[in-house]
């Protein structure tokens, strides 16, 4: 026989009721999982070296919260661990940052090679009058070496990232072409031809990055197209020029990552474009960046910064040049 219960017997029971509910729902409600796991290798190009705001992780890696690693983790939810440092070569990658990864990353980028091939030295060479250096000889070399040496250690490289990383998306991401045709610095001294020379060597480069990743399976973001008409010099540039504090010299910019590379690379990482702007940046804390990054300090203090260095006209190599030529510093300096 049902008995009739009192208004508050009925309240009671009731509340009772939601309290049991709520807790099961609290019970049975697994944790907020986090996101696919995100891991960028590589380079200053990589790192945010040229935005000029960087996480303080105990390196001088110079990793930033503009670099298109951040805005497209920010952007899709994933799990960053940003290995990528200012000056890494191949053998950097290999030696501190490949760890990273494993059979459960889901996605990788990288950007390598520019360092190996003395990219920073060959722009430093050249950026001085034609009679204090010798950048033909230069570019010769780093063309000769990207040519007969850097295929192989790619290759090298590309394979030990898919053995590690045997479930991820890999993307291999290029280098733009610098110049623009004119240098509008008062410091440095490219010729026209230098530049064509230079973004040539650019253009190389991308080339046997693309068969490497190619060879190995993995996608390619060829910037070149996309940074057409933003190169030093140009307005706007989405890579800097001549730069204090000089560091930030010839590398992208925070436009240059979320205009240039992170459209192209959410793509071909993802299978869909990220409408990145440099507002996600506040989106990846950098505590978050720095925490994750400090337990790999020590191994990132091996790696030796690659920077670009300013032309100084008054050193004895440059007067010693300058006479050779019969030149007078002083009064080439005062017509240029």
């Amino acid at each position: 026989m049902l008995t009739r219960l009192s208004r508050p017997a009925r309240a009671g029971l009731l509340a009772i009721s939601a309290l049991a509910t709520t807790a099961a729902l609290l019970t049975a409600a697994p944790a907020q999982a986090a996101g696919p796991s995100y891991v960028a290798l590589g380079d200053s190009y990589s790192s945010g070296t040229g935005t000029k705001s960087y996480v303080d992780d105990g390196t001088s890696c110079q990793r930033s919260t503009y670099a298109y690693p951040s805005l497209l983790a920010a952007q899709k939810g994933y799990t960053l661990n940003f290995r990528a440092c200012s000056g890494a070569k191949i053998a950097d990658v290999t030696n501190t940052q490949l760890s990273a990864l494993s059979s459960t990353t889901r996605y990788v980028t990288i950007s390598v090679g520019g360092n190996d091939a003395g990219f920073a030295d060959v722009l430093t060479e050249c950026a001085t009058p034609w009679w204090a250096g010798d950048c033909d000889g230069a570019i010769n070399t780093a063309q000769a070496f990207i040519n007969n040496t850097l295929p192989g250690r790619l290759s090298t490289l590309y394979s030990s990232i898919r053995s590690r990383a045997v479930n991820a998306k890999v993307v291999v991401v290029g280098y733009p072409r610098i110049f623009m045709g004119e240098d509008c610095n008062a410091a440095t001294w490219f010729s026209p031809a230098e530049e064509t020379r230079l973004n040539q060597t650019a253009d190389l480069l991308n080339s046997k990055l693309s068969a490497a990743a190619s060879a190995r399976s993995f996608s390619f973001a060829n910037p070149t197209s996309r940074f057409i008409g933003h190169a030093v010099c140009d307005n706007p540039e989405w890579l800097n020029g001549l730069s204090n504090p000089v560091s930030e010299s010839y590398h992208p910019n925070r436009l240059g990552h979320s205009s240039g590379y992170a459209p192209l690379i959410s793509p071909l990482l993802t299978g869909a474009v990220a409408k990145t702007t440099t507002s996600y940046a506040a989106r990846v804390p950098a505590s978050e960046i720095a925490e994750s990054q400090q337990q790999y300090a020590a191994q990132d203090a091996s790696i030796r910064p690659a920077e670009f260095r300013l032309p100084d006209l008054t050193s004895p190599a440059a007067r010693a040049a300058a006479r050779r030529h019969g030149i007078d510093v002083q009064r080439w300096l005062a017509r240029h």
